[in-house]
């Protein structure tokens, strides 16, 4: 049996190891995922607003002509509302004449591009299952791609998600069906789960995703102080108290001082 001595310094030894180990894994490179990229929208992305997500006009949003819609794959039932990809052409399966390699764009997903089962997937069904594909605003694709190209092959991931001011929120519906929506959201983009409470009860009540980025609550909420608990995709709670002050009407948007980080 080894000397107490000997096992200490075995012990850290192995220590030392296993948090180098764990450091070198927490700096692990993030993984390229292959998919292709057309565009919509016109140069000025303007064919672009509203979509899936519910974001309506997205220059006023602050999402601007950075976007996608999303294959089905992807966009997974609105869930990727808000995330944020970086995209660059794959200049290993490009057409050269068509990629402008070396250049990144980073996106946010505000939209569905619905699958075309008419068309076979490698001529036109670009967004059928189980393609992964992402059909960018214009002014986006053509950062990376040259525009008689049409198509082209690129390279993705997911990183956080950058946004200027705080977390916006906008109520519509009606009595007993009140539909939220976040815009603006930083870091993970897209929202778990989320609570509400009325200025009239000490209970938070779950929403549920109804449609895109849009949460539901079938409370009596109208016109009632409200406070919001939001978590993020990555885990991450925010509390935004009394956010949405007495005497709200549908249709408006509220703006915090909070950002997810």
């Amino acid at each position: 049996m080894a000397p107490a001595p000997a096992r200490a310094i075995a012990a850290a030894l192995l220590a030392f190891a296993c948090c180098g180990l764990a450091m070198a894994a927490d700096k692990a490179p993030i993984k390229w995922l292959k998919a292709h990229a057309t565009f919509y929208g016109g140069a000025d992305a303007a064919g672009t607003m509203g979509g899936a997500c519910g974001y309506d006009n997205l220059y006023a949003e602050g999402y601007g002509t950075r976007t996608a819609a999303l294959s089905s794959v992807l966009f997974n039932d609105g869930a990727s509302c808000g995330q944020c990809y970086k995209i660059v052409c794959d200049r290993k399966r490009a057409d050269p004449a068509f990629c402008k390699p070396g250049v990144t764009v980073t996106i946010t997903a505000t939209n569905l591009c619905p699958p075309n089962d008419a068309l076979p997937n490698d001529n036109g069904g670009w967004c059928n299952l189980p393609r992964q594909h992402f059909d960018m605003a214009q002014p986006a694709w053509e950062k990376i791609g040259v525009y008689e190209g049409g198509i082209i092959p690129v390279m993705y991931q997911r990183v956080p998600c950058v946004k200027k001011g705080g977390v916006r929120l906008r109520i519509v519906g009606h009595d007993y069906f009140n539909l939220v929506i976040l815009m603006n959201v930083a870091a993970a983009g897209s929202i778990k789960s989320m609570d509400v409470k009325s200025s009239d009860s000490n209970d938070w009540l779950p929403m549920s995703r109804n449609w895109g980025a849009y949460w539901q609550c079938g409370g009596y909420l109208t016109g009632k102080m409200l406070s919001f608990r939001v978590t993020d995709t990555d885990g991450q709670t925010l509390m935004f108290n009394k956010i949405v002050p007495a005497g709200w009407k549908f249709g408006q948007t509220f703006t915090s001082k909070l950002q997810f980080k």
